[in-house]
């Protein structure tokens, strides 16, 4: 039997994301902090915190997951780079450490998420209310066959090196992702291609592996619940009739990733076995 489980840290306090300008707000914010009260699949309430720097044009997002663990979403709009960390609980009783850390690099698309300037500006009517999405986007499953160096991530995002400092063995991105920032200059020698399938015939999933110590492909999930995903736009018209557009608001969204990637033994992937 597995023990009780254990709870991280409390939260940090971090910065936060708004819901509706407030009247007679000062003008553009460098920096924001906001929390936010979201309802998980489960029902449960969690707190999401945002934070928004709109000088280092980059937001972090953080909430706590209804098994525990701890997952962070960085977005470096500068260099169009997403940073999704994970703090998992361990098993002690199997093993593990306290606690165990993952780092997962991606492309930042345009129009993904709300600018960090905009984001900034934001801000919220009422803190107690518990949000929901208003719009669903699809799973997306990513298979992350690269490593990445945490000594020389900087050159990629200076937010790697405190973001993914826990999880220094485990950072993990795509090939495609590889050759986008390639093509921008970076430095190639920060990424190593991890083993695959079709390198090693005997490597399977780890929920499918009988033997803790044997390497294999490990699935891990997670889901960003609440986030501002697009500006909303409201139109108004002048004395002389002249219709013009202004920004009003956000459209929240909620979008789940799951993340395949090489792990050199299944003790390193215990999770796996429960889906």
């Amino acid at each position: 039997m597995r023990g009780p489980r254990r709870r991280l840290p409390a939260l940090p306090a971090l910065l936060w994301l708004a819901l509706a300008p407030l009247p007679g707000a000062p003008g553009p914010a460098a920096r924001a902090e906001l929390r936010v009260r979201v309802r998980l699949p489960g029902g449960q309430v969690t707190e999401e915190s945002l934070q928004a720097d709109s000088r280092s044009d980059c937001i972090s997002l953080e909430l706590r997951t209804a098994d525990g663990a701890l997952v962070t979403l960085t977005a470096d709009f500068r260099q169009e780079v997403k940073i999704f960390r994970a703090l998992i609980l361990g098993e002690l009783e199997r093993g593990q450490s306290q606690f165990q850390a993952l780092c997962f690099v991606t492309r930042l698309h345009r129009n993904e998420i709300i600018p960090s300037e905009s984001m900034a500006k934001l801000r919220q009517k009422n803190p107690r209310t518990v949000r929901q999405a208003e719009e669903v986007r699809g799973l997306e499953h990513l298979s992350m066959d690269v490593a990445v160096n945490f000594s020389k991530g900087a050159q990629l995002s200076s937010h790697i090196h405190n973001v993914c400092a826990e999880a220094k063995e485990a950072i993990y991105t795509r090939e495609e992702d590889v050759r986008f920032w390639l093509e921008k200059g970076v430095d190639g020698s920060m990424f190593e291609v991890l083993p695959q399938t079709s390198d090693l015939p005997d490597l399977q999933r780890c929920k499918l592996c009988a033997d803790r110590w044997k390497p294999c492909i490990c699935s891990y999930s997670l889901s960003i619940e609440w986030y501002p995903c697009m500006l909303k736009y409201c139109k108004s018209r002048d004395a002389g009739g002249k219709v013009s557009s202004y920004k009003c608001g956000i459209r929240s969204c909620q979008k789940g990733y799951t993340f395949d990637y090489y792990v050199p033994q299944k003790q390193l992937c215990l999770w796996d076995e429960e889906t």
